[in-house]
């Protein structure tokens, strides 16, 4: 089963590098240009990671990943910004972001990094469910947003 990816990004030139290069390592890709257009996807498309830019006009990075959080608790969320500021990092950490990965994104290696271990954590919690249920592991039904 690929692993289905969100990249979230005001900024098309990013959206389109980050979803050729993910495609390209074999991931499925889905694409959204603000907090708003993303929880229309997350409605419509089973997601097991987020890739989201924290400032994007309408809906920030930050509310995207308090509603994913609180609507898809088994979506795991991985920022990335340009603009650093102690509070949005703050936030970030607070609300369960796996990683924040900051701009200009020089070498892709750091987020692949981030997605592997996002789809790590998915994994694991699986296997818990599954334990919990009185077996080995559990293959998520569909949705991993739960």
């Amino acid at each position: 089963m690929k692993t289905q990816l969100l990249i979230v990004d005001d900024e098309a030139e990013i959206r389109e590098l980050l979803r050729r290069h993910f495609r390209y390592v074999g991931h499925e890709v889905e694409t959204a240009s603000n907090g708003v257009e993303a929880l229309e996807r997350l409605e419509r498309v089973r997601t097991d990671v987020v890739i989201s830019d924290i400032q994007m006009p309408g809906m920030d990075g930050v509310e995207l990943l308090r509603r994913v959080r609180q609507e898809y608790p088994m979506t795991r969320m991985i920022m990335i910004t340009g603009y650093v500021s102690q509070s949005s990092i703050l936030s970030c950490m607070r609300l369960g972001a796996e990683t924040c990965v900051f701009k200009p994104i020089e070498s892709l290696e750091e987020l692949d990094g981030a997605v592997s271990q996002a789809v790590r954590t998915i994994r694991r919690w699986w296997e818990i469910l599954g334990e919990l249920q009185g077996r080995k592991s559990v293959a998520p039904p569909g949705p991993t947003h739960g």
